[in-house]
């Protein structure tokens, strides 16, 4: 079976003062056997996060990286000065990214690939909005976005990839996707990363990042294809993203 992962997507928030209690109190509470967690945060709290979490059981990332090793592109940020602050994951393509500043299906995977290249495991984030799903779309929005990476990076990197699937209209919209609907987009993603490379794609973890707590995290990551979570809202209280890794424990 496959570990569990559950990484905690802190968006656009954050302090020095609240990163620091949120994380002792995750740390206080965290017990490294059966699931592995990490921390997704923004980029001027790298640093904090390599002070507070070096030599514990989590892991940390970035939220976005650069295509480009280094460069005149003022405001990014690169993929060696992720390493700098010792990264081992960085989210591409999360569906804000996409919605909100425009990021294609290419981008997206020149951005894996530029995470890969470098030795840092890219999380990267598939989707459909409601009126895709209502279209009957899903598969073909959330294939088209993988089959994009996979193009690129080729199959020997299948099995440094993790995955996550967000349905995006299961997000903050009251709107609710059932362990069962979001099994069967998880097991249409095993299956393309099967054609791509078939003993890799089983190994492979792939997340769900559809507004995940405590109360479901355990109904959700029972299903066979659902490997842990991407946490967004959770994972910004220490007792919940505890109790999303706790469950994670449970069902491994």
């Amino acid at each position: 079976m496959r570990p569990k992962l559950v990484v905690g997507n802190w968006k656009m928030n954050g302090s020095r003062a609240a990163n620091a209690e949120l994380l002792q109190g995750i740390l206080a509470g965290l017990d490294d056997a059966g699931a592995a967690s990490a921390v997704c945060v923004p980029a001027p709290y790298l640093f904090q996060c390599e002070q507070l979490l070096a030599g514990s059981a989590m892991a940390w990332g970035a939220q976005d990286v650069a295509t480009e090793p280094c460069g005149a592109f003022t405001g990014e940020v690169c993929s060696s000065m992720l390493q700098d602050f010792g990264c081992r994951y960085v989210i591409v393509g999360h569906s804000e990214r996409r919605a909100y500043h425009g990021e294609s299906n290419a981008l997206v995977a020149r951005k894996a690939k530029a995470a890969l290249d470098a030795g840092l495991t890219p999380i990267v984030c598939v989707g459909e909005t409601l009126a895709e799903r209502e279209a009957l779309a899903t598969q073909e929005v959330v294939g088209a976005q993988l089959d994009a990476v996979l193009e690129l990076v080729g199959a020997d990197a299948v099995p440094k990839l993790v995955l996550a699937y967000e349905p995006v209209w299961a997000i903050g919209t009251g709107k609710t996707a059932t362990p069962a609907m979001a099994q069967e987009v998880h097991a249409f993603l095993r299956d393309k990363l099967r054609n791509c490379n078939a003993e890799a794609a089983e190994s492979v973890q792939i997340l769900y990042g559809g507004s995940m707590k405590p109360e479901n995290a355990g109904d959700l990551m029972a299903q066979p294809d659902i490997d842990g979570g991407l946490i967004g809202g959770a994972a910004l209280k220490s007792s919940d993203f505890l109790g999303i890794i706790g469950a994670a424990k449970r069902s491994v």
